[in-house]
């Protein structure tokens, strides 16, 4: 099972299964696995922002 998570703020979904075209985040990328100066490619909040998303 794919663990997707939410940006709290803008409601983005990290999809590992999907990367993050935006950010040069290749698909199978698990979000543990993003550096940690990534941000979300809609409001730039930090990773810090994210929580996992239980739909």
């Amino acid at each position: 099972m794919t663990r997707i998570y939410e940006c709290q703020v803008c409601g983005y979904l990290y999809d590992p299964d999907v990367g993050d075209p935006r950010g040069e985040v290749e698909p199978g990328v698990g979000f543990e696995e993003l550096p940690p100066e990534w941000a979300c490619p809609w409001c730039m909040s930090s990773r810090d922002e994210f929580k996992l998303y239980i739909p």
